[in-house]
């Protein structure tokens, strides 16, 4: 199969292309907006029917939270409308679509975990424009899935788990919030299920996606510095309310991951093991 990956140069994007090498028997076009423009309706038509494309992954997004409360018309550009003319230009060619979603399409006030049936309930603009984006995929092409996942982070680009890092061995006291409880995603977890969505081929509808198990980002903070060896910095415990922001944030983003377990036969390690795995190549990184 052709597969297109847009957004590569992303935390997502750089593990598919990592683990594209096991996938070898694919031809694939790895792009960033220097390669292909997805908010030009045009050069994504071209490119997807030039190339002959058969599965195009989304992992492109306007991801800047609360600079997308000012940036409202660039962060629809990309979280809604390229996402519908990527759909569409798939699905002149039948081709497929995986488009990569957020939490933030729910406002946060569950107490158990978020199922694809529960209804939406942006309180952002980066959540609005994400969950149109759903919406316009799903419209736009016939076999399209889309997975929303949460609390990403992985080696490569910016990150909370690389912020903590460097926090934590700069400063002797660092403030966390304790009360937005949720799962972190290791990015190349999430790729692993990509791939199985793409061999199995794609059954149409809505997915959710996070490692396995349920912390705040207090608790995960504490986590990262434990597998770092960062002993010498005490974390505190911060209210919301400590710590305003911009955008609104869910204080419970657990999301439940039954569906695509069963659709697409995959298992899913708990974020402490994946954590410890992506901390292990930071550090190994670091002494090369």
């Amino acid at each position: 199969m052709n597969i297109l990956i847009t957004g590569a140069n992303g935390q997502l994007g750089n593990e598919m292309r990592n683990l594209s090498a096991d996938y070898a028997q694919h031809n694939y076009f790895f792009t960033d907006v220097q390669e292909l423009d997805i908010c030009n309706k045009e050069a994504v038509e071209t490119f997807i029917s030039y190339n002959h494309i058969d599965v195009v992954v989304n992992c492109a997004a306007y991801t800047a939270v609360d600079n997308a409360e000012d940036n409202k018309e660039l962060c629809d550009k990309l979280n809604h409308l390229a996402p519908g003319y990527l759909a569409a230009a798939a699905q002149s060619r039948g081709a497929s679509v995986i488009h990569i979603s957020t939490d933030y399409v729910f406002n946060g006030t569950n107490h158990i975990p978020y199922t694809e049936k529960e209804p939406t309930c942006p309180t952002s603009v980066y959540g609005s424009t994400k969950l149109a984006g759903e919406q316009v995929v799903l419209q736009n092409c016939e076999k399209a899935a889309v997975i929303r996942t949460a609390w990403l982070y992985s080696p490569y680009g910016n990150n909370f788990v690389k912020t903590m890092i460097r926090l934590g061995r700069e400063r002797d006291t660092l403030g966390v919030i304790f009360d937005q409880v949720g799962t972190p995603t290791y990015a190349r977890d999430l790729a692993v299920a990509i791939f199985a969505v793409i061999e199995k081929g794609v059954v149409k509808g809505v997915y959710h996606f996070s490692n396995e198990g349920v912390c705040s980002w207090f608790d995960f903070t504490l986590a990262i510095h434990k597998l770092a060896g960062i002993n010498n910095c005490k974390v505190r415990p911060l209210h919301t309310a400590d710590y305003p922001t911009k955008a609104a944030r869910p204080h419970y983003s657990v999301l439940d991951k039954s569906l695509i377990k069963q659709t697409y036969g995959i298992e899913i390690p708990h974020w402490e093991t994946s954590l410890n795995e992506c901390v292990h190549l930071l550090l190994q990184a670091e002494k090369e």
